[in-house]
């Protein structure tokens, strides 16, 4: 017979509403760019980002996460003035539609943090871990919002050149035990932590972190895992994102048994059936 399972609670408070993390959470991606790696200029129009929130949030989506800076390796800059008013009038277009939206803002930059929590969004997603942009802990704690804190090193345009490690899972889980330190003597109290799969890092040592991922819970936060669609997939099966949903799925389901919390993703539906396989995987008595 079997010891009974018990769940760690984990909460993330988004504008006073208490999600639990206790059973894992789908995050939708909206791309509100012309250059994503995938989806790339599919959610530009108006017509198109509601049609796409829609479609997620009746999927079962818990969190939206919009994007207006393209982060695939070697992209475009986008200036903050752009970067800004894409976020700022999807959040507007999306609430005003579906006003009990959960929105995160896919972004380094704190001016844009601020303008897009302002306008409704109630999660920050840093993909340099407050790196690029010195005020964005403090933004983060005066706006006291959850902050996904991913891993990179460099840029979009310069990481790919950043990825020698002696030990790619020890160093990442230092870099974020550090990043968290300093972020929680800031006054940042929702924290979410994302190994940033693919971002400096080898499509080997992508896979050592996700083979790895278990050992990310000692950093006592929640655990974001985001491999939706990318090389580390495509290239090993030797397709294309565009066919890198089964693979996707697969590695979806290796994150939720070792441990994560939010599975980021462009197909919510898929993922939302990882989450409910994997409870009644936990909860066989």
């Amino acid at each position: 017979m079997k010891a009974k399972k018990f769940k760690k609670l984990q909460t993330l408070n988004c504008h006073g509403n208490l999600i639990d993390l206790s059973t894992p959470k789908v995050m939708g991606i909206i791309n509100i760019t012309p250059d994503s790696f995938y989806d790339g200029g599919k959610t530009f129009s108006e017509n198109k980002i509601l049609k796409q929130a829609e479609k997620m949030l009746s999927e079962g989506a818990t969190f939206l996460d919009l994007g207006g800076y393209s982060s695939r390796p070697g992209a475009d800059d986008v200036s903050e003035e752009q970067e800004t008013k894409r976020v700022v009038q999807a959040i507007q277009l999306i609430l005003k539609e579906f006003p009990d939206t959960l929105l995160s803002v896919d972004t380094f930059r704190s001016k844009v943090a601020l303008q897009a929590v302002e306008a409704g969004a109630c999660i920050i997603n840093d993909i340099s871990g407050g790196t690029l942009d010195p005020n964005m802990f403090k933004t983060v704690s005066k706006l006291q919002v959850p902050y996904i804190l991913m891993h990179m090193r460099g840029t979009p345009k310069t990481m790919a050149k950043l990825t020698e490690y002696k030990n790619v899972t020890i160093e990442v889980i230092k870099d974020l035990s550090e990043k968290i330190a300093i972020a929680r003597a800031e006054g940042i109290n929702d924290i979410i932590v994302d190994p940033g799969f693919g971002f400096a890092k080898k499509r080997s040592q992508s896979f050592q972190l996700l083979n790895n991922l278990e050992l990310f819970k000692n950093l006592e936060v929640p655990i974001l895992a985001g491999v939706s669609r990318k090389s580390m997939i495509y290239r090993t099966l030797e397709t294309s994102a565009e066919n890198a949903l089964n693979g996707t799925t697969s590695l979806n389901t290796i994150a939720l048994l070792k441990g994560a919390s939010i599975l980021r993703v462009h197909d919510v539906k898929e993922a939302c059936e990882c989450v409910v396989l994997n409870e009644n995987l936990r909860n066989v008595p």
